[in-house]
């Protein structure tokens, strides 16, 4: 169960990250959850959205160098100790995570987090035998 991440890589300067936005938006795509990330060059812009070929298309049309990788969403006790359990299940599996971000919703009085690992589908078996709920395309856009 991963979800298509759509990564868009921007220069680091006023406008670049409003037009990405305003591409996607022009094209009536709703940004579900995002990460930014930068350095003094250039930014990526990390995005969740349920029409991501959609999304992976405009951008490439408007010039934008774009990437599309797996993440995991994964629900987290919102609590002490939430991330940790986590954390815990995969310590020990060689399973490296390259990062990750909150989303901007619960799901039944929990947190979920996006996360982005050097072997999504190892990442996958580890967290659902630790009792891991994973949230798969559909249940994450379920409305």
């Amino acid at each position: 169960m991963k979800i298509k991440q759509v990564s868009i890589f921007l220069e680091n300067k006023p406008g670049h990250l409003n037009h990405a936005c305003e591409v996607v938006a022009d094209a009536g795509i709703n940004l579900i959850t995002l990460s930014l990330s930068d350095t003094e060059q250039f930014g990526i812009l990390r995005i969740i959205v349920k029409e991501w070929e959609e999304a992976e298309k405009i951008l490439l049309a408007a010039g934008f160098v774009v990437k599309v990788t797996d993440v995991i969403a994964a629900e987290v006790e919102d609590k002490p100790g939430g991330l940790h359990k986590i954390l815990s299940v995969i310590e020990n599996s060689e399973i490296n995570i390259e990062y990750m971000y909150a989303f901007t919703v619960k799901r039944n009085n929990k947190a979920v987090m996006m996360l982005r690992f050097d072997d999504a589908d190892q990442a996958l078996q580890v967290l659902e035998a630790g009792g891991i709920n994973i949230i798969g395309f559909d249940e994450l856009f379920a409305e």
